[in-house]
């Protein structure tokens, strides 16, 4: 691990916004693996929150709870040490898409803004300018990858296989002990819909456009053309899984990731489609 003396709630705010059974959970990313998860914050019954420690483990941002001070692997979720450690956290379900589909699909929907800026900075600067995402794109475009390649520190790491880059989108699913990643353009490659088993349990990965979506998989043969995923004799949006009949598919708690960060916590042979 290394160290950091910052604390900080940015990477993984906590909250109950927005979700329509007032759930507790905490919202996180990881800019070094470009990991986006969202989790349940309630462990034993108790509510948690959630802070980022300034803790890396295996170039992942190691966040922790306030609670215990049990600290987690932000892409894994298991408590790697304190009095919870080999728990795992619940993954909430959640897409990841695009503002303009956000505000078309929830009009009033609750947006989280930057906590600097504006009326909160010091200098008056706007929320844009106050919090700089330029250094996050310039290592997401970098063929370097970890933290070496984020900030010039620590070891500079190297990538040996074939047949996925380093910082490709994975989708990764988890289940009953199981762990599979979705390469995002492997899916794309066999025509953006792949039938697959994580354990015991079918699932349907569809992607789309920017969006990359799993689903338990209802048993019906699935095509996607045009942007619209067909079914069972009716249309299904690939984003949200609500069909033109009114049915709706079951979505996973699936996370998304570089490619390395998901190898990193599942081992090479974990990859859909690869040897």
């Amino acid at each position: 691990m290394l160290d950091d003396p910052a604390r900080s709630e940015r990477d993984a705010p906590s909250s109950t916004e927005g979700n329509a059974d007032r759930r507790p959970i905490a919202v996180t990313w990881c800019p070094i693996c470009a990991s986006v998860v969202v989790y349940a914050r309630v462990v034993d019954e108790q509510v948690s929150t959630f802070g980022t420690s300034g803790k890396l483990a295996d170039d992942a941002l190691v966040m922790y709870d306030r609670e215990t001070e049990s600290e987690r692997k932000q892409p894994l979720g298991t408590a790697i040490g304190g009095p919870l450690q080999g728990r795992e956290q619940d993954v909430v379900p959640a897409p990841v898409t695009s503002w303009r589909r956000f505000r078309s699909e929830y009009p009033n929907g609750v947006v989280l803004q930057p906590v600097r800026g504006a009326d909160n900075d010091p200098h008056g600067r706007a929320p844009r300018t106050a919090y700089d995402t330029s250094r996050y794109e310039q290592y997401d475009a970098a063929e370097a990858f970890g933290l070496r390649a984020m900030r010039g520190e620590g070891p500079e790491r190297a990538w040996d296989r074939e047949g996925v880059d380093v910082k490709t989108t994975v989708l990764g699913a988890v289940h009953d002990g199981d762990a599979v990643g979705y390469p995002v353009p492997r899916v794309r490659a066999e025509g953006g819909v792949v039938a697959d088993s994580v354990g015991w349990l079918d699932v349907l990965v569809v992607s789309c456009d920017a969006d990359s979506h799993a689903f338990e998989h209802p048993g019906h043969q699935f095509e996607l053309r045009d942007g619209t995923l067909s079914g069972d004799g009716v249309s299904w949006d690939p984003t949200t899984g609500r069909s033109s009949d009114g049915r709706r598919l079951t979505r996973l708690p699936a996370r998304r990731l570089y490619a390395f960060a998901w190898q990193d916590d599942h081992g090479r042979g974990s990859f859909y489609g690869l040897d």
